[in-house]
């Protein structure tokens, strides 16, 4: 019996130590660069920035979250190279131009602000609609491209029959014009319920939630967080996104570019049975079990994906 408590202690004591080590600062400096009609916001961090052979991780977040997602990871690949992390435009700290926001439009400021940076020898290291955008990166620049690590991620278009029953009604209720945009726009559901309720397993400290609600105070600041869920392909609809992620998804199984696939249980996006596939089709792919979660992953086990990223990299 004495024992048991023991070991009770202990693994409360791991819990506790866990939570207070994911931190709520964002020790970088905030840079801007204007990209076509508008400032984009990021952080650069690097060890040495004179070396042109030097990695160069750009951490690519997704809906409805910033580049703040990425605080607790970065450290981890200082030493390797370059770590630079933009807000996506529209998100974050970045400009909110009068644009439609669609997935063409942020392959369009993306990836002008690589060409703005002049980024090479990239490792992406991507999540959610980060993830499609860097895939579809990497599918038209492949010579730039060093690695990929993904987690959470949209390997391949969905079908509403790989849909569960709350995630049918939710997807549909998104994609509603008017039941959509008062769920999004005017109750603020990705963040408040999404990301803080459903996403993830721990609370959100006070600090925590302020920052990543400052960006959208209004109805019209959280345009890009209604249009995203719109923009996920779905049965082939819409073709224009379709075309472009069943392209980058079959060359994905194929290409030898080093992956780290990272993930959690029971996850949102990336279920057993996609983990199994993922496994089984991509080539030189390495995955890592990171523990339990659900969509923000890197919000849970931020030093778990960070040491991950940091053990595969020696042997890129």
């Amino acid at each position: 019996m004495k024992k048991i408590i023991n070991t009770a202690f202990i693994i409360l004591i791991n819990l506790s130590m866990s939570a207070q080590d994911i931190s709520s600062e964002f020790p970088f400096e905030s840079k801007y660069i204007d990209v076509l009609d508008s400032k984009m916001h990021y952080i650069d961090e690097y060890k040495d920035i004179s070396n042109p052979e030097q990695l160069t991780f750009l951490f690519l977040h997704g809906n409805p979250t910033s580049n703040y997602l990425w605080r607790n990871i970065i450290p981890y690949v200082k030493e390797q190279g370059r770590a630079i992390a933009p807000d996506l435009i529209g998100m974050g700290k970045s400009d909110k131009p009068e644009i439609d926001y669609t997935y063409q439009d942020h392959i369009k400021y993306l990836d002008a602000f690589i060409q703005e940076k002049n980024l090479k020898n990239i490792v992406l290291v991507v999540h959610d609609w980060g993830s499609a955008l860097g895939f579809n990166y990497a599918y038209n620049n492949q010579l730039n491209i060093k690695g990929i690590v993904f987690m959470e991620a949209l390997t391949k278009p969905m079908k509403w029959k790989d849909a569960n029953f709350m995630e049918r009604f939710l997807f549909k209720r998104f994609r509603h014009e008017k039941r959509g945009h008062k769920m999004i726009a005017k109750n603020n559901f990705f963040i408040k319920m999404f990301l803080f309720k459903f996403g993830t397993k721990r609370k959100f400290s006070k600090k925590e939630k302020a920052y990543y609600n400052e960006p959208y105070p209004t109805i019209e600041s959280r345009k890009s967080l209604e249009v995203w869920p719109k923009e996920i392909p779905i049965d082939g609809v819409p073709d224009r996104n379709y075309k472009i992620i069943s392209e980058y998804s079959e060359w994905l199984k194929t290409t030898t570019i080093p992956k780290l696939l990272l993930y959690a249980k029971p996850g949102m996006i990336l279920k057993k049975k996609d983990v199994e596939k993922i496994q089984n089709e991509f080539k030189n792919l390495e995955s890592v079990y990171i523990g339990k979660g659900k969509h923000y992953i890197q919000e849970d086990h931020p030093h778990e994906i960070g040491k991950a990223i940091q053990n595969w990299i020696i042997n890129l």
